[in-house]
């Protein structure tokens, strides 16, 4: 098992600050989710062609990996359906440079679920399919909106049965949205999950309220002894969601209380 964070939990922080603090806190890796202002990670100055290879080099030196780029492309919606293909292809093509074997991909919109056109879903997988096997990418569908119903999620990967599409199981949605517990949707998923979300909440007045790792009630010890018990040998990587609210703890404690919390659960 590996750990990392996802750069949406440090939105103020720019490039070298994001690997020299990884780096520092003992992290395996980094999940990319913007760098500072920029959440488009092909407009990122540091992911342009000529500055890859002394990028991967450098990561290489502090022995760290990029495991997975999260973009924010949802594939139901007709009216942003070309938008979205060309952000997905441009991160496959990003990924191949970087090495990175992962590209994150959303059925539905939101975490919470809402109408979804799972005929379109589908069909876009398939048409983007091609360029993940062709670049040594796998297209990961989170388990996300009505998609973080692991039986709906399951099916969906199974009906389309393809070696470069499998599951991102963010842990905090089946188990919020749809009261999962934590081994079924494991044990529905286990065949695809390849890479893991992982953050804590809880629910005042209705309101679902972030809290740091350790301090909601999503039953995190379950999930890290499940995944002990069965060898996971992917990334846990906390989504602190920071970009999106503004309000919630600094990454410098965040991250150093997450890396020393979770190790903690280790059998």
């Amino acid at each position: 098992m590996k750990f990392a964070f996802s750069t949406l939990g440090c939105p103020d922080w720019l490039w070298e600050e994001i690997i020299t603090v990884a780096a520092d806190m003992g992290f395996d890796g980094i999940e990319l989710r913007g760098i500072g202002s920029e959440i488009y990670l092909p407009h990122v100055k540091n992911f342009a062609p000529e500055n890859i290879p002394a990028l991967r080099k450098k990561l290489t030196r502090l022995n760290l990996e990029i495991p997975c780029l999260t973009t924010g492309a949802f594939l139901f919606d007709e009216t942003k359906i070309e938008e979205a293909k060309k952000e997905v292809s441009d991160y496959i093509t990003l990924a191949k440079a970087l090495g990175t074997p992962y590209v994150r991909v959303l059925g539905d919109r939101n975490p919470e679920p809402g109408p979804v056109n799972e005929s379109l879903v589908e069909e876009n997988l398939h048409e983007l399919l091609p360029q993940a096997a062709k670049n040594n990418v796998t297209l990961l569908l989170e388990t996300n909106g009505v998609y973080a119903e692991s039986s709906k999620l399951a099916r969906l990967l199974e009906k389309i049965n393809h070696p470069h599409l499998a599951c991102l199981w963010d842990v905090h949605h089946p188990y919020r949205y749809f009261e999962e517990p934590v081994q079924e949707t494991y044990s529905t998923l286990k065949p695809w999950i390849k890479h893991i979300h992982i953050k804590d909440s809880l629910v005042k007045d209705g309101k679902i309220c972030y809290r740091m790792f350790g301090h909601g009630d999503i039953p995190l010890a379950d999930v890290i002894k499940i995944l002990s018990e069965n060898d996971y040998q992917g990334y846990v990587v906390l989504e602190w969601v920071k970009r999106w609210c503004m309000d919630l703890e600094e990454p410098g404690i965040v991250f150093t209380h997450y890396l020393n919390a979770v190790k903690n659960m280790l059998p």
